[in-house]
């Protein structure tokens, strides 16, 4: 067991860094969103209006691909930073990180607009609003520490990776 929590703190002392809030921030949002979302959708119904125009038979579908793409990003992205196949500290362009430079936080924004789409809750779409700008702020900051470390080789993956919405066609 302490072998494995050594080489566990090895890994992360590969890794660039994040902000001191990176994590904390997190789940303060997911709680946040997490109690918005279900006391608006299945107890107090004040923001949930939209509804009516727009049936649950049609939301679902988006809904669900949003969460599996959710999921895909997520669990694929840190199994690449965190995998047993990552040897050398290094920019990682390949996988997901070849379609977007933050692929876990976009998993993560993708989650909540899921649940939206199941529910429509305006207050939980406030919150996610903000989460949305709390992760752009986190994801700048560690981009700040990435430039430092591996200067212009990430300076390239940020000209050849979008930050956020993958691109359809690559020059």
């Amino acid at each position: 067991m302490a072998q494995r929590r050594k080489g566990a703190r090895r890994h992360w002392d590969e890794l660039a860094g994040e902000h001191t809030l990176g994590d904390a921030g997190q789940l303060f949002f997911f709680c946040l969103f997490g109690v918005a979302w279900v006391a608006d959708t299945f107890f107090l119904r004040y923001t949930t209006f939209l509804n009516q125009y727009l049936p649950f038979a049609i939301r679902v579908v988006p809904g669900a691909v949003f969460l599996f793409l959710s999921a895909y990003l997520a669990q694929t992205g840190l199994a690449i930073v965190f995998g047993k196949g990552r040897r050398n500290t290094e920019v990682i362009r390949k996988g997901v990180f070849s379609i977007v430079r933050h692929p876990i936080y976009l998993g993560e924004i993708l989650l909540y607009l899921g649940l939206l789409m199941l529910s429509m809750s305006l207050a939980a779409a406030l919150v996610w609003l903000l989460a949305i700008g709390f992760m752009h702020y986190i994801s700048r900051h560690e981009e700040r520490l990435l430039l430092a470390r591996f200067g212009k080789d990430y300076e390239q993956y940020m000209q050849e990776v979008p930050m956020w919405i993958p691109l359809l066609k690559r020059k």
